[in-house]
């Protein structure tokens, strides 16, 4: 039977390895904070209650908890990861169920991976811990397993030899009920070589009452906790390789998939496909049979099914992009709908702006919408041709089936299929060019 479910989130670290002024824990993989991935599953495994710890240095961390709706809690000072937990007790108050304590620091464990450790306790184990077996122990602490029973965690500093040469290591993650959990802490003492309260006793402490613990095994890749720079960029990898996988395995195309970047909530269906060098910020989704050419960069957009969009092609927030539309190369949509099969292939910045069906929109076009005080809205009508070189000065509008004229400057509403003229009437100087040129020739002779 499953029980209620709370997470304890350790996020009280100084994180000086990351030599910054932004709290580790707040560092992004995959387009948001590391933080925010710890809640995000604390959510998805159904806790109920979230608890973030928070240190006496990164009041930032304490802010980002509550604006995530999360309970947090002030570790001070910093005694240790069993004293962080102890700093979350009173936030736990009344709280009658198990509780796991996850890592502000380590983003990619998944929910299948805490469901097994709530499994475990939930089959009868008193504590559960997340294990895992890297190429390199290093320093990690050290799972003591004895016929299926995890008897201790032993920290690397404290380790022997023999203890050290175990392969299968603690990534941190520890679930137990919540009274029972407090209640080994309170028996926690610094006695070891960093003179800190470490969780990991708590297993020891439950082994000499005669509980069971035991050790589940995770991914390695799952577990890795970020401390420096090197960590975020192996943990980004990680995110980026795992998300490609998937987004191939339901159907997308990639042609180089390690050239293509993703965030943590790219949305992509099938027979989308995708050539090299492409970067998908936050809040993007690709509608089934688009394509994303090269070198092309999207955020907070929507592309509908056929459109294309590239190469070098630039959708910021707001862009909306319709069935069988063409955003080509080096054009720039901000905050702008384009309807089906409305193309604009070359050198444009379409802003603030709705783009009718089959409209065209010819190189070098501008919409003029932000006056330095305010943003004003262009409206292209539907199989509207305006021509290369055209500046649209908002706000206007550009009538059904209108055209502008090329290198004209648009500052009225044109009608729905009129021709709108916008530039200076040329003046042609017969033979100029001759007369200046002799004239620079003697000039130069002369000097």
């Amino acid at each position: 039977m499953t029980q209620f479910r709370a997470a304890v989130i350790l996020a009280a670290g100084l994180g000086t390895r990351m030599k910054s002024e932004l709290p580790k824990c707040l560092h992004p993989v995959g387009g948001r904070p590391m933080l925010e991935w710890s809640i995000d599953l604390a959510r998805n495994v159904g806790a109920e209650r979230i608890v973030t710890v928070y240190g006496p240095k990164s009041q930032q961390i304490g802010a980002f908890g509550e604006q995530s709706g999360t309970l947090t809690a002030l570790q001070d000072p910093p005694l240790g990861t069993g004293h962080a937990v102890q700093s979350a007790q009173s936030a736990m108050d009344g709280f009658d169920g198990n509780v796991i304590v996850l890592y502000g620091d380590t983003p990619l464990i998944t929910a299948a991976t805490v469901e097994k450790v709530f499994t475990a306790l939930e089959a009868g184990a008193s504590v559960a811990v997340l294990g895992f077996t890297p190429d390199d122990p290093a320093a990690y602490g050290r799972l003591i397993v004895k016929d299926g029973v995890l008897e201790r965690i032993v920290e690397f500093k404290d380790a022997s030899d023999e203890e050290c040469a175990i392969g299968f290591v603690n990534s941190g993650v520890l679930a137990a009920p919540a009274s029972l959990l407090f209640e080994l802490l309170g028996e926690v003492t610094n006695d070891n070589a960093n003179g800190e309260y470490y969780l990991t006793d708590v297993v020891g402490l439950a082994r000499k009452r005669g509980l069971k613990a035991v050790a589940v095994e995770g991914d390695a890749a799952e577990v890795l906790g970020v401390n420096s720079r090197g960590d975020l960029a192996e943990a980004e990898a990680s995110f980026q390789a795992r998300r490609r996988a998937e987004l191939m395995a339901d159907g997308v195309t990639m042609t180089a998939p390690e050239t293509v970047f993703l965030a943590h909530d790219t949305a992509i269906e099938r027979d989308v496909v995708i050539e090299p060098n492409v970067v998908f910020g936050p809040d993007v989704s690709v509608k089934s049979g688009a394509r994303i050419q090269a070198f092309s960069h999207l955020e907070g957009c929507i592309v509908q099914g056929g459109a294309v969009i590239g190469p070098y092609a630039r959708l910021r927030p707001g862009a909306d992009i319709g069935e069988n539309a063409r955003i080509g190369n080096f054009v720039e949509v901000k905050k702008a709908v384009f309807g089906a099969g409305a193309k604009a292939n070359h050198l444009s910045y379409i802003g603030d702006a709705t783009v009718g069906a089959k409209a065209n929109i010819g190189a070098g076009t501008i919409t003029c919408n932000y006056d330095g005080f305010g943003k004003h809205q262009t409206h292209i009508g539907e199989g509207a041709f305006v021509g290369s070189n055209s500046s649209l000065v908002a706000p206007v509008r550009i009538g059904n089936g209108a055209y502008t004229g090329s290198g004209g400057v648009v500052t009225e509403d044109v009608p729905d299929d009129a021709l709108a003229l916008g530039r200076v009437k040329q003046v042609n100087k017969e033979g100029w060019a001759a007369r200046f040129r002799a004239a620079m020739s003697k000039r130069r002779s002369e000097s």
